[in-house]
């Protein structure tokens, strides 16, 4: 039986702030392919990121930084081809946007020209201000992205949880109220604390998506490698695992190949 909304229109900037306004959470799910992208979008998800932890899952680095502009539009133009209702955003990798409002607007337009997204994220509050306006004034829309933020991992020096501290805390609700008055649709909360999530969602007037930053936000996100068990070396605590496809897909691909050594793959059925 399905416990998602039975609204099959696509899903826009517009619909998501409604659904923040009558209090319906928001359910997103990371994608990089066009078949999984496919599944995904059939199952009702309301949100498709393409998010460059595609760099961790996809190419096996260890953060998120190595990863273009060039291989995110790639992976993006896929995952559109497959996707009929979610909206579907798009990170700007590192190197793209930060300290070069020009370039940040140049990259977001190749980003929504060469692959049809509905809009972008990026990372940051008031240091990315400049890039932010540029984005926006293209009418480019943009998801931003607080807390824990992958890109600038040299800088923190660790994955630990973020705004524990007073000052930190009081710079995460500036920031937010900041994307919200500039004219962002939406803000990513990764890795802070449920009380401080609570207080920036109430406080905005768009909608938030948490990962790891408690319930009291407007929706939720996950990365789909790990939500359904296929990387089992990433378990943070924020992580509920839906599936181990792991060990189904490992499984499976050991039967084949005993098939193939017995002799019992193909059968005369599987033959012509």
């Amino acid at each position: 039986m399905s416990t998602y909304t039975e609204d099959l229109r696509a899903v826009t900037t517009q619909r998501l702030i409604e659904m923040k306004q009558r209090g319906e959470k928001i359910a997103m799910l990371t994608a990089y392919d066009y078949s999984m992208a496919s599944i995904i979008d059939k199952a009702g998800m309301d949100v498709i990121l393409v998010g460059d932890s595609a760099s961790n899952v996809m190419a096996g680095n260890s953060t998120t930084l190595p990863v273009t502009l060039d291989q995110m539009i790639w992976y993006t133009q896929a995952v559109r081809k497959a996707v009929k209702r979610a909206l579907v955003v798009a990170d700007l990798p590192f190197g793209s946007y930060q300290g070069n409002s020009k370039e940040a607007v140049h990259s977001a337009i190749r980003m929504m020209k060469e692959t049809g997204c509905d809009a972008i994220k990026i990372e940051g509050g008031l240091e990315i201000k400049d890039s932010v306006q540029r984005i926006l004034s293209a009418g480019i829309p943009i998801m931003g992205h607080l807390g824990l933020t992958p890109q600038s991992i040299n800088k923190f020096g660790t994955y630990a949880v973020r705004a524990r501290e007073t000052e930190e805390a009081q710079k995460l609700l500036d920031d937010a109220q900041l994307l919200d008055e500039l004219g962002c649709f939406g803000i990513v909360l990764e890795k802070i604390p449920a009380d401080l999530a609570k207080r920036v969602t109430e406080t905005v007037h768009i909608p938030t998506i948490g990962i790891g930053a408690g319930p009291h936000t407007d929706g939720q996100v996950l990365v789909m490698h790990d939500m359904l068990g296929i990387n089992t070396e990433f378990s943070p605590r924020f992580l509920r695992r839906y599936a181990n496809l792991h060990d189904e897909i490992k499984n499976s691909v050991a039967h084949y190949i005993k098939d193939i050594k017995n002799h019992d793959f193909p059968n005369e059925k599987e033959s012509y």
